[in-house]
């Protein structure tokens, strides 16, 4: 799939190379795809810059998907938990958007999400394929 739109990138600190390999770890062990974990790295950058948010921000959004407990995904302690919150998004991927293998990355992750900007994942697709690869291949800081 190509990429959509403009490319952004930042450089990870450690914390954020940290959440990175929890979600490729997360999604291996489901067996899903390399794909849902860049569509889900890509997320959680645009959400948090995969920093754990453990102080609410935009209502009650917390973790590094910025995942609300009043919209039922889940308690504070389990969103602000890493390998919860990559799983709760990882299943709702495979739920609203089954086809994710085959539509743009911001359009799987909006399926997710529900987000008043849909396509700002898009910007991420890049950066969150080269962490994915370089996690699965040994490549990313210790």
């Amino acid at each position: 799939m190509a990429f959509y739109g403009t490319q952004n990138t930042f450089t990870p600190s450690a914390d954020q190379w940290e959440n990175a390999k929890t979600i490729v770890a997360t999604v291996e062990k489901r067996g899903m795809h390399a794909y849902a974990a860049v569509v889900a790295v890509a997320t959680a950058i645009q959400e948090s810059r995969l920093i754990n948010l453990t102080t609410a921000t935009n209502a009650d959004s917390l973790g590094l998907f910025q995942q609300r407990p009043s919209q039922g995904w889940g308690t504070t302690s389990q969103l602000t938990t890493p390998t919860y919150a990559a799983n709760a998004f990882l299943a709702a991927l495979d739920k609203d958007a089954p086809d994710y293998m085959s539509i743009y990355l911001w359009e799987a992750a909006q399926d997710v999400q529900r987000s008043g900007y849909p396509t700002a994942y898009a910007q991420w697709q890049s950066q969150a394929t080269t962490m994915v690869y370089d996690i699965m291949n040994g490549k990313a800081p210790a």
